[in-house]
């Protein structure tokens, strides 16, 4: 389902792949975030993705105008996780609102993989 606005102009349509977009675009900016993750269900490991692949390691649902976020995210070494998804929850919640006008109610975390930055 795509989320929908109303207001007395009309109703505005808003497709999942451009909040997965824009929430994958964000999640990329914070600070220990090497990239997005995508999860192979062949073999069950999770590979960096490429910058123009950025919703493929988001997954959006739409339910009476809240948002659910899924966050499949590659860290770097040597940074505390807590204070990386933290910062990732603050940054991404606040965006999306701010761009969507919808609730985000849920925004999940899933840190697929740890990775070395040169």
């Amino acid at each position: 389902m795509d989320g929908t606005i109303t207001n007395n102009h009309g109703d505005v349509y808003i497709d999942l792949d451009v909040i997965a977009n824009y929430a994958g675009s964000a999640a990329t900016e914070c600070f220990g975030v090497v990239g997005m993750a995508a999860v192979s269900m062949k073999d069950g490991l999770s590979k960096l993705l490429r910058k123009d692949s950025l919703k493929h390691g988001v997954k959006v649902r739409i339910a009476e105008n809240r948002i659910t976020i899924d966050l499949h995210i590659i860290v770097s070494y040597g940074i505390s996780i807590q204070a990386v998804c933290t910062n990732l929850y603050e940054n991404v919640k606040y965006r999306v609102e701010d761009f969507s006008g919808l609730n985000v109610e849920k925004l999940n975390i899933f840190v697929d993989g740890v990775r070395v930055i040169d």
